[in-house]
Formats: C-alpha cells, sequence, structure tokens
C-alpha cells in the first residue's frame, strides 16, 4: 500500500515537472504577404522578436515561449484552416493574430468553441462588440477612427463629405461605421464611392467625388495598398481637398507607396507612430520609445502602429499568463478580461467583461504627412 502511494506521488512529482518543461505555446495567423502584408509583416517580426527576447530573460513561470505562426496571407479561408490547426494539432496555449478583420471573423467562432483566449489585432468593432466571451483586441476600432476623424474636422469647420471605401471586411466596416456616427458630429455625406480589392486606378471614383457639389473634405475608409492608390490619384487629378485615411495606413510605408502626394494627408494613430515626438511625463513614452529602437534595431527598417499592436497583443497576454500564474486557457482568460492599467504601444488598456478593447479616444492622436514623415497635429 505505501509503495503504491509512494509511486504515486512520484508520478505525480514527475508529471508536473514534465509539464514544467513543456514551452507555452503562442499561436499566430498573419498576412505576412498579399495585399495586406505592410500590417502582418512587422506584426510577425515583432512577435519574433519579443518572444526571443523573452526567453533570454528565462521565459515565464519558468517556461519558455514557443510561436507556432502561419501565413494566411489575409485569405479567411487560410485562416480557418490554420486556426484549427493551432488549436487541434499544435495545441497552443493562446492565439495573437488575426491582422486583418475578414480573417479574425472567420475564426472567431473556432477560438469561441474551443475555449482559446484570441487576442486580434484588427480593427473593425464587430470583432468584440457584441462581446464574445473568449476574443480580445489590440487596436482601436474604425468606429473610433470615424470619431476622431470627425472631431478633427470639427475643429476645421467641415461639414460636408465624400467617402470612398475598398471592398475588404474593414474597409466596409469603417464605412458603415462613419454612415452611422456622421450625423452625430453634424457631417453630411454627400458622396459615397467604393473600389475593388485588385483596383489599381480609382480616379473614375474621385472624378465623381471631385465634381460633386459641396464637398469640403474626403474620407478613405480602406487599409492596405489601395489608400496609397487613391491618394496618388488624388493629386493626379488636382483635388485640393483635405484628404484623410484610416489607422489602417498608420506606417511609413503608406507615406513611401503614396510618395510625396501623401503630403497633408491625416489620420488617427497610437502615439507610436511618433513616439519622439511625444512630452516627457506621457506614460506611453518610455514604452513606445524602446519599442522603436528594439525594432529598427533588430530589422534595419521604421517601426509601425501595426507592428505595435502585436507587441501589445503579446505583452497583454504575458501578463495575464503571470497573473493566472498558469497556461490554464479559462484563467487566462479572466485574466485578460481583467487586464487593468497596461501601458501598451496602441494606450493605458483597461479591459472589463463589457469592454474586450480597453482603449478610448485618448490614446487615439491624429498626424499629418509633412515632408515626408507624421507629425502630430496639435
Amino acid at each position: 500500500m505505501a509503495r503504491n502511494l509512494l509511486l504515486g506521488a512520484l508520478f505525480a512529482v514527475v508529471s508536473i515537472l514534465a509539464q514544467a518543461q513543456e514551452p507555452i505555446r503562442v499561436g499566430a495567423f498573419l498576412a505576412v504577404t498579399g495585399p495586406a502584408a505592410s500590417l502582418g509583416d512587422p506584426e510577425k517580426k515583432t512577435l519574433d522578436l519579443y518572444i526571443e527576447k523573452l526567453n533570454a530573460a528565462g521565459g515565464v513561470l519558468g517556461r519558455k515561449l514557443q510561436l507556432v505562426a502561419y501565413d494566411s496571407a489575409g485569405d479567411a479561408e487560410k485562416a480557418r484552416t490554420f486556426v484549427k490547426r493551432l488549436i487541434e494539432q499544435d495545441k497552443v496555449d493562446v492565439i495573437v493574430g488575426g491582422t486583418t478583420t475578414g480573417e479574425t471573423m472567420a475564426v472567431v467562432s473556432l477560438a469561441e468553441q474551443a475555449g482559446v483566449p484570441f487576442i486580434s489585432l484588427a480593427g473593425a468593432v464587430v470583432i468584440i462588440e457584441p462581446v464574445k466571451k473568449w476574443v480580445f483586441k489590440t487596436p482601436h476600432t474604425d468606429r473610433m477612427a470615424c470619431e476622431r476623424i470627425f472631431l478633427d474636422m470639427r475643429d476645421r469647420k467641415i461639414e460636408r463629405i465624400a467617402l470612398i471605401s475598398g471592398s475588404g471586411g474593414f474597409d466596409k466596416s469603417m464605412r458603415g461605421e462613419c454612415l452611422k456616427v456622421a450625423p452625430t458630429f453634424r457631417v453630411q455625406v454627400v458622396a459615397d464611392e467604393a473600389y475593388g480589392g485588385g483596383d489599381t486606378d480609382m480616379t473614375a471614383q474621385l472624378t465623381k467625388i471631385k465634381n460633386s457639389a459641396g464637398v469640403q473634405a474626403v474620407l478613405n475608409a480602406g487599409f492596405g495598398q489601395g489608400p496609397a492608390i487613391v491618394t496618388k490619384n488624388y493629386k493626379q487629378l488636382g483635388i485640393a481637398l483635405p484628404l484623410y485615411q484610416s489607422h489602417g495606413v498608420a506606417s511609413k510605408e503608406f507615406i513611401k507607396l503614396a510618395g510625396e502626394a501623401a503630403e497633408g494627408v491625416r489620420l488617427p494613430a497610437a502615439a507610436v507612430l511618433s513616439p519622439e515626438q511625444l512630452p516627457a511625463g506621457d506614460r506611453q513614452r518610455a514604452v513606445s520609445l524602446s519599442y522603436k529602437k528594439e525594432y529598427e534595431a533588430r530589422y534595419k527598417q521604421d517601426i509601425s502602429t501595426f507592428g505595435g499592436h502585436a507587441y501589445d497583443g503579446l505583452m497583454i497576454a504575458v501578463e495575464a499568463i503571470k497573473r493566472a500564474r498558469s497556461t490554464d486557457k479559462a484563467k487566462v482568460r479572466d485574466a485578460i478580461e481583467s487586464t487593468k492599467d497596461f501601458v501598451g504601444t496602441g494606450g493605458v488598456v483597461n479591459m472589463s467583461a463589457r469592454d474586450h478593447m480597453g482603449l478610448d479616444l485618448t490614446y487615439f492622436r491624429m498626424f499629418e504627412v509633412r515632408k515626408g514623415n507624421w507629425v502630430p497635429v496639435n
């Protein structure tokens, strides 16, 4: 009897030790290639960099982190295939990824059914409204982008605008959100045009906007290469009205793609877009400058807000695992939901059972392109 008890105790100890040696598996599906590569590539590089850094410092809970990542190329069907693999075969403890809204929404049901904590890096409000038990996100929503832009327009006495948007999930969602909240800001949408995901010329749509009576500014709801084409065509047509873009192009890559035509473009974005211009007392200054220094030293390329979204998602997950003192998925989910006063590149995050993003407009700042750089407005 005593011998059996001893063997049972030894087996339990061995099991615990073996589990302790198992890596903490972080799953990711990202658009590293394809139309959204300007978003997904820095996200993947950021995860690589900081998982390596965390492991060099001893890991989490005495265990190494292992990144299991797949390139979805922004394709919803590929995303579903990869997330099934992450859950069923790779047995990941948490998922940080989903570059685009379309691929994120395609896998929400999988995460919910499996009970795996999932932190998306995509923008649309539909990801977290209504609240989904296992789903969270790091970037500000498309609705908030509309609200921040309309506040800036109000300051500039702009009341009549034209919308132009792409055909992707984020584009459609942001267009819809802008139409919903425009009346609240006394903004009237007098023209509403759209372009396809593969379009390489938007002069026809922009010509209609140019000929629309009373338009005072144009807002492009989109991400990826489409907004750069819109910006180039805008200048080619000699449209002199203010042009606004979404936070879906908040990177130097957009300026490179659009060239001189980007001058004067405005958009809302996280402070990490230009952290050296934050005041000394700003809570985000230290973390944003540190991220910029480490990322640019490693990859020899400019940071973007998109890589920042991945940094925030990973660190929120890591801090949750530490607080849960476990990789038990339910405990980690609860810890993510209880995230409070987390200072990230996107802002200071305070989540709750009713808010699975935890950001407000305070940390959504307006930027303008001036002499080839993003400069804070006001």
